[in-house]
């Protein structure tokens, strides 16, 4: 599993889209991302469809993960 906690691009707090992990700022939450990916959209179209999310923030979010993963399979 991911820890967010570490990745600047995003932030969870209580109260806040009932405590999801979300883009920092706008408040659209990760899953959004990863939904609109599995739909095949880019991470400029997501960019285009959800104000506030800048391209570096989607970059850096797949990154992220990415380097989980690698972790993850290194094991």
């Amino acid at each position: 599993m991911t820890n967010w906690e570490t990745c600047p691009a995003v932030e969870r707090k209580p109260g806040k889209v009932s405590g999801a992990w979300v883009f920092a700022g706008p408040r659209i939450p990760l899953w959004a991302r990863y939904e609109n990916l599995a739909g095949g959209a880019t991470v400029d179209d997501f960019v285009e469809w959800f104000p506030g999310v800048d391209a570096q923030q989607g970059r850096t979010v797949l990154e992220h993960e990415a380097r989980t993963l690698r972790a993850e399979l290194a094991r």
